[in-house]
C-alpha cells in the first residue's frame, strides 16, 4: 500500500504575507480574527494552519518582519541611504505629515501600532519593534553627523541625542495624527522638532 504524498502548496506565502500584513495593519493583532485572515488571504483555515503552525500570531510576526523589509525603506526614503543629511531627515517628517493627511495614512505605522497594542506583553514583537526603532535612529544621527560636517547644523547639536528625541518626536506624531488634528498642528509639530536644526 502506498503512503500518502503530500501535496505542494497551491499559494505564494509572501502573498500571503502581504495580504495578512495589510490586515494586521487596518486593524491591529487584537481586532483581526482568523476569519479576517481566511478572508483577507483567500486560504481555508486549514492551509493557513499548516503553513503558519504558529497561526494568527506567526502570521502576524511574519507580518512585521514584511513590513520592515517592504514598507519602511519606502516610508524612510533617502534617509535610509549613506550620504542623507538634514533635507532627508526633514523630508521623512514631512512624508508623515503628509501621510497623516489621508484616511489611509492615519492607519498608521504598523511598527508604532504593535508598540502601543503589543510589545510591553509581547517580547518578540517587542524585540522586532526596538529593531525597527534602532534602525530610524541610527539613520537619522548617521543623517545628522552628516548635516553637522557640513555645516548644515550648529556644531552644538548632538546627533546621538537628537536622533532619539526625533524618534520619540515622530512616533508622537503618528499617535497624535490618528486623531486627525489636521495639518497645522502636525506642521507645528514637526517645526517645533526642527526649530534650532538651521
Amino acid at each position: 500500500m502506498r503512503g500518502r504524498m503530500a501535496r505542494p502548496r497551491k499559494f505564494d506565502s509572501e502573498q500571503v504575507l502581504d495580504d495578512a500584513m495589510r490586515e494586521f495593519w487596518a486593524r491591529g493583532y487584537r481586532d483581526t480574527s482568523v476569519e479576517d485572515l481566511v478572508a483577507a488571504t483567500g486560504l481555508a483555515p486549514g492551509s493557513l494552519y499548516n503553513a503558519f503552525h504558529g497561526g494568527k500570531r506567526e502570521l502576524f510576526v511574519g507580518s512585521l518582519e514584511r513590513y520592515s523589509k517592504l514598507v519602511v525603506p519606502q516610508k524612510m526614503g533617502a534617509l535610509d541611504q549613506p550620504g542623507a543629511s538634514l533635507a532627508d531627515v526633514r523630508a521623512y517628517f514631512d512624508g508623515l505629515v503628509q501621510d497623516l493627511l489621508s484616511e489611509d495614512g492615519r492607519i498608521g505605522c504598523l511598527m508604532v501600532n504593535s508598540t502601543m497594542e503589543l510589545a510591553a506583553i509581547d517580547s518578540e514583537v517587542g524585540a522586532i519593534v526596538r529593531q525597527h526603532m534602532a534602525r530610524l535612529e541610527r539613520n537619522v544621527a548617521r543623517a545628522l553627523r552628516t548635516a553637522r560636517e557640513l555645516g548644515e547644523i550648529p556644531a552644538s547639536i548632538d546627533p546621538a541625542a537628537r536622533a532619539t528625541l526625533l524618534m520619540a518626536t515622530g512616533m508622537g506624531l503618528m499617535v497624535v495624527g490618528k486623531t486627525n488634528p489636521g495639518r497645522e498642528v502636525l506642521q507645528t509639530i514637526v517645526d517645533s522638532a526642527f526649530a534650532d536644526l538651521g
